[in-house]
């Protein structure tokens, strides 16, 4: 039962307004939140990419529409990204490697998710720094050894967060958004892939 002392303690505590901050439509974040909460069927999404061919190792990605909250979704824009290899590891260089753009993708995940969870804690940002690395060893992608590992070894992620909060506030953003990206569940939890070939 609460005692009376920390009824004083609770109401005594400032609350902060849920108002839009750092670019976030907080209240619009909780209601969505509220909305799936009471609805878990408009949590199911699926998104979706085209990948074609241009040349030797460059291809090209078309992000494309998606389902999810109900319905299907058009992209606000054309979203298109190539991809290739250096000339160093026999491509011609036209766009980052597909695994620089999973590097892309981690640091991109969180960073979203520090704006979101600082702004629904009321917290004020000033800015947001990341640096990430990731170690790989070539042998195991062209086939020289089985022993070593095709993807990357190890990534790192280091961020640099500036606020209206102390440090140790500022950590537990990341932390959150760390524990909630879809990115870091990949990439730590893995996730089944199924291809299909339809070749002429």
């Amino acid at each position: 039962m609460e005692t009376n002392a920390t009824t004083e303690t609770n109401q005594s505590k400032p609350r902060r307004e849920k108002r839009p901050l750092n670019g976030v439509d907080v209240p619009t974040l909780f209601a969505t939140i509220n909305a799936v909460a009471e609805q878990p069927e408009l949590a199911k999404f699926q998104f979706r990419a085209s990948n074609e061919w241009i040349k030797g190792t460059h291809s090209r990605s078309r992000i494309e529409g998606y389902s999810g909250a109900g319905g299907e979704h058009a992209q606000t824009g054309d979203f298109v990204y190539d991809g290739d290899h250096p000339p160093v590891l026999c491509g011609a260089g036209n766009a980052p490697t597909p695994v620089e753009f999973l590097l892309h993708a981690l640091a991109a995940c969180i960073t979203a998710g520090i704006g979101n969870v600082a702004a629904a804690r009321g917290v004020t940002l000033e800015s947001v720094e990341s640096r990430v690395e990731g170690d790989i060893d070539l042998r195991g992608l062209l086939g020289i050894s089985d022993q070593v590992r095709n993807g990357y070894q190890g990534i790192r992620l280091a961020f640099k967060v500036k606020g209206d909060a102390d440090a140790e506030t500022l950590r537990k953003i990341v932390a959150q958004s760390q524990a909630r990206s879809a990115v870091y569940d990949v990439l730590t939890n893995g996730v089944p892939v199924s291809i299909e070939v339809d070749a002429d």
